[in-house]
């Protein structure tokens, strides 16, 4: 008989047990990646219900106790509760265990939590590129991760195995893992994740305040696009709160640069230049083309959700 396979992880305790936390457990739970899965959640509600669906063996409303004696912490908490949350587990955290993150944000985590961690102790930021907007235990699936990507940020004298052990935890869950400096992480999410939640959220807000049309109207006859808006609309706005707090400058940024090529457009539209228009069209289109090639979009309606829920 061969021997038992060891898990990568001792005890894996997670702070924040919402939609990511309790994939992340149910991902690693799939793979049997941890002999013992915690979660920390202030809401007795939420350590009720995570415990009732079987995705950690434990809860605690102390995050102290819930990383007492872990090798890896993962925070799964709003951006805003780092700082918080960081000061509550720090004296508990064993000598050599790895604490690491899915926050969307990168430069904000180090900021906040290097200068709390004791000797000893490894940090390696991570943000895994996946998600819906639904919240809470309930939400999770372990399919969440397959196939998308986990962005590692780790400075650059950070212990190797560490990162190696995080990065052998993502991909056990069916992730790819990249390393980048977390300057330039915060940079591309700016464009291809915070921007586009800012228009969304604007977008539908605009249609809401709209005096000459009616919300009953928008609703009826919401077109594919809008539809797609009011999806990514409808996401946690705490998260996206302190997403914003906590990139500002790198939104501002390519939010500067929107607003110059939205002029642009505005300027084609308003002289009735097409080929302007149909050069641009053409352009973005084979960039949603290329998402499709590269396996992290179907070609299916609502961002091809359709198939992840079907296996849920």
């Amino acid at each position: 008989m061969s021997p038992r396979r060891r898990p990568l992880v001792r005890r894996l305790a997670l702070l924040g047990i919402g939609l990511i936390g309790s994939s992340v457990a149910r991902a690693a739970r799939r793979a049997k990646l941890a002999g013992e899965i915690v979660c920390y959640s202030r809401r007795a509600e939420t350590r009720k219900s995570a415990l009732k669906l079987g995705v950690v063996d434990r809860a605690y409303a102390d995050p102290a106790e819930a990383v007492d004696g872990a090798d890896m912490v993962v925070l799964c908490v709003h951006l805003g509760a780092y700082l918080e949350v960081g000061r509550r587990m720090a004296p508990a955290l064993a000598k050599g265990a790895i604490v690491t993150d899915v926050g969307s944000t990168k430069q904000s985590v180090i900021r906040d939590l290097k200068p709390l961690l004791p000797k000893g102790v490894h940090l390696v930021p991570g943000h895994p590129v996946a998600g819906t907007e639904h919240s809470g235990p309930a939400a999770g699936f372990a399919e969440l991760f397959d196939n998308r990507w986990c962005i590692l940020t780790p400075a650059a004298k950070t212990a190797k195995p560490a990162v190696n052990k995080v990065t052998q935890l993502w991909r056990g869950m069916g992730a790819h893992v990249q390393v980048m400096d977390a300057r330039h992480h915060d940079l591309v999410l700016a464009i291809t994740s915070h921007l586009p939640h800012l228009i969304a959220y604007n977008i539908v807000g605009t249609a809401a305040d709209l005096e000459q049309v009616t919300k009953s109207e928008v609703i009826k006859y919401s077109a594919g696009g809008f539809r797609d808006f009011t999806r990514i609309a409808a996401s946690d706005p705490v998260f996206w709160r302190d997403v914003f707090l906590n990139n500002k400058d790198a939104v501002l940024e390519v939010l500067g640069r929107f607003t110059e090529d939205l002029h642009a457009l505005q300027r084609a539209i308003r002289w009735s230049d097409g080929q302007s228009l149909e050069s641009l069209f053409t352009r973005t289109r084979a960039i949603r083309r290329g998402i499709i090639q590269a396996g992290q979009e179907t070609a299916a309606p609502d961002f091809g959700r359709l198939a992840a829920a079907s296996k849920r």
